[in-house]
């Protein structure tokens, strides 16, 4: 009676084991669930940069797609459908936004909207629990800035900026100089970053959305002084001036700024609608080196004091920043530039506000 006992037990274990194996193979998701080998990408908002930039690099992309749109213009909303193939159920308007919640094939939504919309829809988009780009600067207000992080951090999901500078080989090549002092200690800078805007009725000329030279182009010197020091400016002393002032009502037309670093080093900066400029020039104790342009979409390059030229080429700058991007959510690994990186920077342009309106220095705290 015992061995029946014994054999029986055995049998029934044998039997409840292969019926788990059994439905493990019928239905693998109980078990695994599938990693994605790339993400869906919807851009909100298709203007300029979305419409001649974003969607023809997300065509040559590696780890990302072009999933879906968000747009208020219907017109527009069927061209793209068209060119790109993008079905019916992935297309959106501002008003049913937050049912991209619902949509798989969704991953990222990518904020390309005037300033002034980043943070409500960055937000929107972390709570409908998609991983989120937006486009710099990351919004107005530091507060604006905080508060989209809060609501990534909150929703578990993962928030980059769009500085595709610092996916650009010849850009990482000087940071690499300024973190190892391949040249010695940094001691001067020199960024500048504007084109002249024919435009007379935009919404870069408006305050409300966010407008203003300091906004749209002062950003990129400002963050080459921070990527290529390594340091967190404590000071700034700034003037704004317009040569146009039936245009600049409302905004800056040119911004010009001076940052002071922890280890001494300053920083010269410019940023303008008015004029074309595009260089950095770093001067440090053992040398010196510059990229000119420094922030193009293309041709990047430079030179330094020992002769090394910098002329690294990459096919499209933002369909690298968008593969990096993509490869830091599926390896979940940190973004090369997150959320914190573009409130850095927010928190220097409200001090460069102050001090161009008091007219005088201004410590950053």
């Amino acid at each position: 009676m015992k061995k029946m006992n014994r054999r029986n037990f055995t049998y029934k274990l044998a039997a409840g084991a292969a019926t788990f194996a059994f439905a493990g193979a019928a239905c693998p998701q109980v078990l695994t669930k599938k990693k994605k080998e790339k993400l869906g990408v919807a851009l909100v908002g298709l203007g300029y940069y979305s419409t001649d930039l974003l969607a023809p690099a997300l065509q040559l992309t590696k780890h990302c797609y072009l999933a879906g749109i968000v747009t208020g213009t219907p017109e527009k909303a069927l061209r793209w459908q068209k060119q790109y193939g993008i079905p019916e159920k992935n297309t959106y308007n501002y008003e049913n936004f937050d049912r991209i919640a619902d949509n798989p094939d969704i991953d990222v939504v990518y904020v390309v909207l005037p300033n002034a919309m980043h943070r409500e829809y960055t937000v929107r988009a972390a709570n409908a629990g998609k991983h989120v780009w937006c486009e710099k600067p990351m919004a107005p207000t530091v507060a604006d800035c905080q508060a989209m992080i809060d609501a990534c951090n909150k929703n578990k999901v993962k928030l980059s900026i769009g500085y595709r500078m610092q996916h650009e080989p010849n850009t990482q090549e000087i940071i690499r100089y300024g973190r190892e002092q391949t040249f010695g200690e940094i001691r001067l800078v020199n960024a500048n970053a504007g084109y002249f805007d024919g435009r007379s009725n935009h919404w870069k000329q408006q305050k409300a959305m966010g407008g203003g030279a300091m906004y749209d182009m002062g950003v990129y010197p400002l963050n080459a002084c921070r990527y290529v020091t390594g340091e967190e400016p404590v000071a700034v002393m700034a003037q704004q001036f317009t040569n146009r002032p039936e245009i600049y009502t409302e905004v800056d037309e040119t911004t010009l700024f001076q940052l002071e670093f922890p280890s001494g080093a300053v920083a010269n900066c410019a940023t303008s609608f008015g004029m074309s400029m595009n260089y950095l020039y770093v001067t440090a104790a053992q040398g010196w080196y510059k990229l000119e342009p420094f922030q193009s979409y293309s041709g990047i390059q430079g030179v330094t004091s020992r002769g090394k030229v910098l002329d690294m080429v990459v096919p499209n700058q933002q369909a690298r920043q968008m593969d990096d991007d993509a490869l830091a959510i599926l390896n979940d690994q940190p973004m090369l530039v997150p959320g914190e990186e573009g409130l850095k920077d927010i928190r220097v342009v409200e001090a460069v506000y102050r001090s161009a309106k008091e007219g005088r220095r201004m410590e950053i705290g």
